[in-house]
């Protein structure tokens, strides 16, 4: 939490205007007027730094970054430091969620020399773009004996002065260095037998040593919902479960369900209106830092989809409803586009020049009483509301402060026992608590709102849609007459495949160049300048892949793989393995990075392994065959990592698994998709948890899909002219395509299935 809190400048926006007032980024759009002579990241700024002879200060953040905040109050909105930045330096800002390539050069450059990152990056450059120095935050005066930003920009200044050549051969020395040791080239054509299996077994072991039994999460505070890690769990637990060490299977299960519930519980989750915060600053995942993303929204609905898929319990049905409704209710634009991230920070009432983290989720105990009425005591018990505030459960949850008599609701008692100990059913007990949710949200939503970013970046677009078609499908598995409460609304399944479409006909519409087959990086009253990076192909692809397997037409799948073939020309190293993160065609960005880590997102080369397997399992044998070479290649570059570190690529070790299978299996389902038991099929091939499973469907009465198999695979095509029940929809259980007798019924193959898998 901030030692501070920022405020608003009293003086009038319009005082200063500077260059970044005609950019689209919200982030850049909000320095618009600070006194700061700030530029955009190109070569307008990077000639006025060699037209002048000085260094530049790079500032790199994103709009719903609180820190990015404060430091702009104390500092970019000062008229001295802005005096000291624009008579010394060319000032450059950057949006890191615009520009992933020029954050990533520098936030690893910082990371190395400094041994962290984060947001805001400040980095000082020579007018080459080598780095001179760098870190993140800084105070703008001196203190707890740590330099303060001006002190910084003084010294950086002198440096420049005396020590030129030093610093300037010291900076090229690094990007060097990094250059090298971020673009490994395989030294052979696949891994060597065994280490997807030792890596998958090793990333669960260190994380199962990791695992908080006491309140969920591989590791201590602050707590992050790493989904990365979750899928790692579940596929491992697969299988063990497969080899039937039913016991291990079930331990590392259980660190799942617990950890997912725990979450789902704390303050980290949005109880009022749905969603998921970005993390805990506690173990308790309590008390959150409040902004909320896009990407974790995906990633998280998509694990909350598999453990119900898995248990088939509706509290994580429930959850992943709880996001996808609520990025349905606050996220989505007009054209079915989803926006990027929702604020921490917000004004505490109407007019207030003040903005506070977490003012517009927060409660005192009399404001809950007075909103909720008769109810008032079930409710404050449920949610561990009290009068001096609830951010008590840990030193760390509060340490300056900041919510003294406020609190953050987190569930704590067992909703069973509270509701035997009132005397009431718990179908009641859950009626009462969504009834005052929704009082509660309907006060909250007359509060200032958090700046919402209102950008849409194709890479983040690409997870809400895999997450939005999975569950048009995997939520049929609920049963039929549940009850909903609030925030969760209700939609049919169905609608979740829309909201999936209507997001990804926007990119196709908007972002994509059909000449060139080139995407765009993001999209705000247009697209930006960035062209599409690894992580917008790779997770886009994804999206479409289960955006088709969950009930969508060929033409996504025929996209997808027009994408796939963009992205090997412009990203594959075809001599070394694998695929940079960049086109490599800006000379303006000095790292051109093979990304392995899997973090908060996944990294684009874990994804492309599992699409390239995914469409390697469709595909004809040529072509399938070149998939599945592309994918060993890419593997082979991070042998090492995969056998010294695996636990920082949970995301990659399930990938060298999932291409290691030799039995993954085809669910193909042919007939009409207008027969009244198409979804129903649909749903059953997917009602089991099997990652090493493809769902194929083919309508015979469709001739775009008839044209599309017979272009892509004639065993597939085939199989919809040699099937002689054409009033019904018929399934098959496949390995390379020699596949089992029909079934008919929905019911039939579930049944199938949960045998196989």
């Amino acid at each position: 939490m901030a030692d501070k809190t920022p405020a608003e400048t009293s003086e009038p926006l319009t005082k200063h205007t500077n260059r970044l007032a005609k950019e689209h980024s919200p982030y850049l759009l909000q320095h618009a007027h600070n006194p700061v002579d700030w530029y955009s990241w190109g070569e307008e700024a990077f000639g006025e730094a060699k037209r002048r002879d000085v260094p530049i200060f790079l500032s790199i953040g994103y709009s719903t970054c609180h820190w990015c905040h404060v430091m702009e109050v104390e500092s970019f909105e000062d008229e001295q430091v802005a005096k000291l930045l624009n008579d010394w330096f060319v000032s450059i800002k950057v949006d890191r969620e615009e520009r992933p390539d020029v954050d990533k050069v520098y936030m690893t450059y910082v990371q190395a020399l400094y041994g962290g990152g984060g947001w805001p990056l400040s980095v000082f450059l020579a007018p080459d773009l080598k780095p001179i120095m760098g870190g993140t935050y800084f105070p703008p005066e001196d203190k707890y004996g740590r330099p303060g930003f001006k002190t910084i920009i003084r010294k950086v200044k002198e440096a420049w002065e005396t020590k030129r050549e030093t610093l300037i051969r010291s900076g090229a020395s690094v990007i060097q260095q990094l250059s090298e040791a971020l673009t490994a080239n395989a030294s052979s054509s696949k891994l060597p037998d065994g280490i997807p299996k030792n890596a998958t077994h090793l990333c669960a072991e260190q994380l199962a040593e990791n695992f908080d039994p006491v309140l969920g999460g591989f590791g201590s505070a602050p707590k992050f919902p790493r989904p990365v890690e979750i899928q790692l769990m579940l596929y491992q637990a697969q299988k063990l479960e497969e080899e039937g060490k039913h016991s291990k299977a079930k331990e590392y299960g259980h660190m799942v369900f617990f950890t997912l519930k725990y979450m789902a519980r704390g303050g980290i989750h949005d109880h009022i209106g749905g969603g998921f915060h970005r993390y805990s600053v506690d173990d308790y995942w309590h008390v959150p830092h409040f902004e909320k993303m896009l990407y974790d929204q995906g990633q998280l609905a998509n694990v909350y989809l598999d453990v119900f898929s898995i248990t088939k319990d509706t509290f994580f049905s429930m959850v992943a409803r709880d996001v996808l409704d609520y990025l349905r209710r606050e996220m989505i634009g007009k054209e079915g586009e989803i926006y990027s991230a929702e604020d921490a920070d917000s004004a505490e009432s109407v007019g207030a020049k003040r903005k506070k983290e977490g003012a517009f989720y927060v409660w005192t105990s009399g404001e809950v009483e007075d909103i909720v009425g008769e109810h008032a005591n079930i409710f404050k018990d449920h949610y561990y509301i009290k009068p001096l505030g609830n951010c008590d459960l840990s030193q760390m949850s509060d340490p300056h402060n900041e919510f003294k008599g406020k609190n953050v609701l987190i569930e704590r008692n067992d909703a069973s026992a509270m509701a035997s100990k009132l005397g009431m059913s718990e179908e009641e007990y859950f009626n009462i608590l969504g009834a005052c949710r929704r009082k509660l949200f309907d006060v909250r939503k007359k509060r200032p709102r958090p700046h919402l970013d209102d950008k849409v970046i194709v890479s983040w677009n690409g997870l809400a849609i895999s997450a939005f078609a999975r569950a048009s499908k995997i939520l049929k598995g609920e049963p039929e007459r549940i009850e909903y409460n609030f925030p969760v609304v209700g939609s049919y399944p169905k609608e979740y495949l829309e909201a999936a479409e209507k997001a990804a006909s926007f990119i196709r519409k908007n972002l994509y160049n059909e000449q060139t087959q080139r995407l765009y990086h993001s999209f705000r009253n247009g697209p930006s300048k960035a062209p599409g990076y690894l992580d917008d192909y790779a997770f886009l692809i994804s999206g479409l892949l289960d955006l088709y397997e969950y009930g969508g037409g060929t033409n996504w799948l025929s996209w997808a793989i027009k994408l796939q073939n963009t992205q090997d020309e412009l990203f594959l190293d075809r001599e070394g393995g694998g695929y940079f993160n960049t086109p490599g065609e800006d000379p303006s960005i000095l790292l051109r990075v093979k990304e392995d880590h899997d973090g908060a997102e996944p990294s684009g080369n874990s994804v492309s392994t599992i699409n390239l397997v995914r469409f390697a399992s469709m595909a004809s044998s040529v072509r399938s065959n070149h998939y599945r070479e592309t994918a060993e290649r890419l593997l082979a570059v991070f042998e090492l990592r995969l056998k010294s570190t695996s636990m920082a690529v949970p995301l990659m070790c399930c990938a060298a698994d999932m291409l290691s299978v030799t039995s993954r299996k085809q669910v193909v389902l042919v007939g009409p998709k207008s027969n009244a038991g198409f979804d129903y099929m649909l749903a059953a091939a997917h009602a089991t948890y099997s990652p090493n499973k493809t769902v194929i469907h083919l309508d015979p009465t469709d001739k775009d899909d008839v044209e599309f198999w017979e272009r892509e695979n004639e065993n597939i095509a085939n199989m919809g002219k040699n099937t002689s029940a054409v009033d019904k929809v018929v399934a098959y259980v496949c390995q390379n395509f020699t596949c089992s007798a029909p079934v008919t019924d929905s019911k039939s193959l579930e049944s199938l299935l949960s045998m196989i898998f």
